[in-house]
């Protein structure tokens, strides 16, 4: 989970030509312990040097072996409203190993258009695509109620990894990989907080 983030950071520091960075600098960016980001680095490897620090393309270089960032990733991405289109456009896909193979979605205004250079396809054609297996990754982007149900048409042609975005629980087999990004729950984590924080706030206001 925290190696995307040392990615970025080394892909930042890179970009400002800095050539090597400490652990301690390292935990500082990413709000972590240092001997944390050690202990993190040192499973991919020994590339610390004790007094030099760790050589920044080097170690971008091994987190993104590490990532799979060097292979091609197929990706399909089903439901093309409004997130689906922006996740197409968005340049975390193709400069980071992800090339995406093909879009979907039952609207019939929305099928035919060309998004990101792809021409969006009916959902109902997903098992008469080419190219797709257990490399895929698909990207649930629909509403809720049809999400199990595409969901269930990933898993039928092969794909065996599933990034849902659609505010729904999801059943899968369990060869399948599946993660959750719910923006609405993420919401209800702060609001939570939030409130827990107010509430200290009043207990010692009346102290």
């Amino acid at each position: 989970m925290r190696l995307p983030v040392y990615r970025r950071i080394l892909s930042d520091l890179l970009a400002e030509d800095r050539q090597t960075v400490h652990s301690e600098q390292l935990a500082e960016l990413a709000l972590v312990n240092a001997a944390k980001v050690r202990k993190d680095l040192s499973l991919l490897g020994s590339f610390g040097t004790r007094g030099t620090g760790y050589d920044v393309g080097f170690l971008l270089a091994q987190i993104d072996r590490a990532l799979g960032a060097e292979d091609d990733w197929p990706v399909v991405i089903v439901g093309i409203g409004n997130l689906g289109t922006a996740l197409v456009n968005s340049e975390g896909f193709s400069t980071r190993g992800f090339r995406i193979l093909a879009l979907f979605d039952a609207d019939p205004a929305v099928i035919g258009r060309v998004v990101g250079g792809l021409e969006v396809r009916p959902v109902d054609t997903l098992a008469r695509t080419e190219g797709l297996g257990d490399s895929t990754i698909g990207v649930v982007a629909t509403p809720a109620g049809a999400a199990q149900q595409v969901t269930d048409a990933l898993v039928a042609v092969g794909v065996r990894a599933i990034l849902n975005f659609a505010p729904q629980v999801l059943s899968v087999p369990g060869n399948v990989l599946l993660r959750h990004v719910d923006l609405g729950t993420e919401l209800q984590v702060l609001s939570f907080f939030q409130l827990r924080r107010r509430a200290a706030d009043r207990v010692r206001g009346a102290r």
